[in-house]
């Protein structure tokens, strides 16, 4: 099989798991699930453009992403439970080496467009009507 024989496979046993919980009356956790990789993919994209971001996280998540794409793995994947845990540890220690803060983490998380209204602000962000005196 090819590379993208495997990959409309993956993609479509995960839209398979998501119709069985919708089917299940869990919607609420399908339509989280069906949020969660997309919202990924947008947060490393927004990651690797930010100006923000300093180039060493940058680097790092480079090599996550080609450690995860790479065959070769620390444990390999074949191995129950395991072959895929390895790779979940990995990826939340780079996220937490490259998103140390709640605010950055949280302005490239959302997908969706936020407004600048004060309710919408994350804690802590400074307003334009403080004064610096």
């Amino acid at each position: 099989m090819t590379v993208w024989h495997w990959l409309a496979l993956t993609i479509g046993i995960y839209a398979a798991f998501i119709a069985a919980l919708m089917l299940a009356g869990r919607g609420e956790t399908a339509r989280a699930l069906a949020r969660v990789i997309p919202e990924c993919i947008a947060l490393v994209r927004r990651l690797l453009t930010d100006p923000a971001v300093p180039r060493r996280h940058k680097l790092l998540l480079v090599a996550l992403l080609v450690y995860l794409a790479s065959p070769i793995d620390l444990v390999p994947d074949f191995i129950p439970i395991a072959g895929q845990l390895d790779d979940a540890i990995l990826v939340a220690l780079v996220l937490r080496v490259v998103l140390p803060g709640t605010a950055l983490r949280s302005a490239l998380w959302l997908t969706r467009k936020t407004t600048t209204s004060p309710d919408s602000r994350s804690p802590g962000a400074p307003t334009s009507s403080a004064s610096t005196t």
